[in-house]
């Protein structure tokens, strides 16, 4: 998604906790795609009804914060999308406390993540963000998000779209899933690790990688999940 200043990512105070969580799967959607998400995707998303969605969103348009047509795509507006990236930037500060301080391991920290991002000041969010030595990146290789809004970049695509052969590192991993992320471990499929795509095997739905001289098989949904640059 392209990097457009912003103003501060002070997040509204006015927004509750639920509002502030559409904003931000509404911009996290997007990231790594541009096409828009759909109420019934949100619906999905948040399991509610689709009649919850269309409330919420009536509500945020009211403010001025997203763009939605009856049965139509969502999309933030500027106000939006500056609501979305501070929750973005409270989320992965939090992440990356969690996993530099506390101890918690890559697959624990979004769910706890998800409760603190909402109980947390500005002013405590910064002094983070300052302790933490202002990362570009939390635990899971997501940009972090300046406190202007800005983002760092990061050229990657995910594993499962790439061509083989090539010589590829992991630098990023979608946290969506904590069951995939363990698993990923599990295949030393982590941050930093240099992979050789090997071949595909689309028919049957998996890539052959080596990883320090040993050859899997990666599922495409796992292989959806995994972002790499070249070597």
């Amino acid at each position: 998604m392209p990097d457009t200043p912003s103003a501060s990512t002070q997040a509204p105070l006015a927004l509750s906790s639920s509002m502030q969580d559409y904003l931000k799967v509404i911009w996290t959607s997007q990231e790594w795609d541009d096409t828009p998400i759909s109420s019934k995707a949100l619906a999905d998303r948040f399991g509610v009804t689709p009649s919850t969605v269309s409330e919420a969103l009536k509500k945020l348009a009211a403010q001025g914060l997203v763009d939605h047509r009856r049965y139509g795509a969502v999309t933030l507006t500027a106000s939006g999308r500056t609501a979305a990236l501070a929750m973005v930037r409270r989320h992965r500060l939090v992440e990356t406390f969690l996993v530099e301080y506390l101890g918690y391991a890559w697959d624990e920290v979004h769910d706890e993540a998800e409760v603190l991002e909402h109980a947390v000041s500005d002013d405590f969010v910064e002094r983070l963000a300052e302790r933490l030595g202002h990362p570009e990146f939390d635990p899971h290789g997501d940009p972090i998000p300046t406190a202007d809004g800005r983002l760092p970049a990061l050229d990657a695509r995910r594993l499962v779209d790439v061509e083989a052969p090539a010589d590829l590192v992991v630098v990023r991993v979608s946290d969506d899933d904590p069951a995939l992320l363990r698993h990923l471990v599990e295949l030393g499929l982590v941050l930093g690790v240099r992979v050789h795509l090997v071949e595909r095997h689309d028919f049957a739905g998996t890539l052959a990688v080596r990883i320090e001289g040993r050859t899997l098989d990666v599922g495409h949904v796992a292989a959806a999940a995994i972002f790499v640059s070249a070597a």
